[in-house]
């Protein structure tokens, strides 16, 4: 495994850097465990103090964060400055309210007192992806940290910069040592981290694959985990919506982040009496979609982060066309460097080919029509995934029906799925298990303890 700076605008290779030794490894978990012993004693005001002081920092450098982003993962500049500032938001968010998540817990009992507490666990090794390399660490590091844990971080291998400098803020702004470290581990490396006796629990946000392997290391040495996985949302939508507004949240929802999100809309459920209006003019704001440097002022749309998800993409493409896809907008893949796609429109698949059971990685989006109520139910819940879903209707009978019938872990109803500090954020089925986020992602990573008093 290379850990490697490759500009996905360019193809340019920019920097590498070596993975972890044994005695790397070894050195930082004995840190980490050293600093958890000592962070865990630490009076909350003053985690929470920490966590204030790189919201500051993160808000002060959210242009430079952005362009670092820009240029590994090929995210618009303007999308990663707000990333950065979304990230303070959500350390701002633990520091404010960790006093009172943690506080403890009167109750009942035969004793003479009872109460519940809350005591972090230990060392958190936290597996992170590339599509939002700085939220994605953010939103585990900040209530897991303000909890009194200590973390491990195993970042993407094309996004080593970031890593390292989410590494950097935290010690800037004061973390003990060994309190958040960054590690470049090779897959087996981080089996082998996994099982170690420092390590007390593992988040991992990634594919199904990466999923299933980490849960089954973590189960074997029985570690907690939490696991953020993918998704293949549906965006469902009747005729009674606003129609307007609808277009407008399926395309930002298709392509935020050049269609690189695990919530991300990826299926449209449109009912059969708009549906012609509707692809109307969402294929035409899909097509309207500014495509090009991440750089550069104005661009919605930059490169998939790298070349092998930018052929995948294709081949996913071409694979739906074989199967009756009907394409209603593809541009052509731009001549030249970089790893680009163009914002692509699908119809014409069955729900149940092969091809629309896939999750496209990228800005791609499948349409399909729906008669009834059970119909749109049927198909939203039609594929192994459960991560989020959008419902569009005037309807309020209807929200209250169907809110309960869709299988996925978020339903947004007239608005994009998003993720919120003070919301829970998770999955279900093959999405993954577990929450991040608000008081349930903090109560990930303690311990709830009883204390009976006779």
């Amino acid at each position: 495994m290379k850990y490697a700076t490759l500009n996905p605008a360019t193809g340019e290779t920019l920097a590498t850097f070596a993975t972890a030794t044994a005695g790397d490894i070894e050195k930082a978990l004995e840190q980490a465990q050293s600093a958890f012993a000592s962070w865990r004693q630490t009076p909350v005001q003053r985690r929470a103090a920490l966590l204030t002081r790189v919201a500051t920092a993160l808000e002060q450098d959210a242009e430079a964060y952005g362009h670092l982003m820009a240029v590994e993962m090929g995210k618009p500049i303007a999308q990663g400055a707000g990333e950065a500032k979304k990230c303070a938001w959500v350390c701002r968010y633990y520091a404010e309210n960790a006093e009172d998540f943690l506080s403890r817990r009167p109750a009942e009992s035969d004793g003479s007192d009872a109460y519940i507490r809350a005591d972090p666990l230990g060392p958190i090794l936290a597996i992170m992806p590339w599509n939002f390399p700085f939220w994605q660490v953010f939103r585990f590091a900040a209530p897991a940290l303000v909890a009194g844990n200590a973390g491990i971080l195993k970042h993407s291998p094309n996004t080593p910069q970031c890593a390292e400098a989410i590494v950097a803020l935290f010690r800037d702004a004061g973390a003990p040592e060994g309190l958040f470290q960054n590690l470049f581990l090779t897959n087996e490396q981080a089996a082998e981290v996994i099982g170690h006796p420092a390590i007390r629990g593992v988040t991992l946000t990634g594919s199904t694959r990466a999923g299933r392997a980490v849960a089954g290391t973590a189960g074997h040495h029985l570690k907690k985990t939490v696991l953020e996985l993918g998704g293949s949302d549906p965006f469902l939508i009747f005729a009674d919506a606003d129609l307007e507004k609808a277009v407008e949240g399926a395309v930002a929802s298709r392509c935020l982040n050049s269609g690189q999100s695990c919530i991300a809309a990826k299926r449209f459920l449109v009912e059969e009496s708009i549906q012609e209006d509707f692809l109307e003019r969402f294929t035409a704001a899909m097509k309207a979609q500014k495509v090009g440097d991440p750089l550069a002022e104005g661009t919605n749309l930059g490169p998939l982060a790298r070349a092998d998800l930018r052929d995948t993409l294709a081949e996913q493409v071409e694979r739906a066309k074989a199967q009756g896809a009907r394409v209603l907008a593809q541009g052509e893949i731009p001549e030249g460097p970089g790893f680009y796609y163009p914002p692509t429109v699908l119809t014409g698949l069955d729900p149940h080919q092969p091809a629309a059971q896939e999750e496209y990685f990228g800005p791609v989006a499948t349409v399909y029509p729906f008669t009834t109520e059970e119909d749109a139910v049927r198909i939203a819940n039609g594929t192994d995934y459960g991560l989020g879903s959008s419902l569009w209707t005037r309807d309020r009978d209807r929200i209250e029906r169907l809110v309960g019938e869709i299988n996925a872990g978020s339903v947004f109803v007239n608005g994009m799925v998003k993720s919120d500090p003070r919301l829970p954020f998770g999955g279900i089925k093959d999405s993954g298990y577990g929450r991040e986020l608000a008081l349930d992602g903090l109560a990930e990573w303690v311990n709830v303890k009883t204390v009976w008093v006779g």
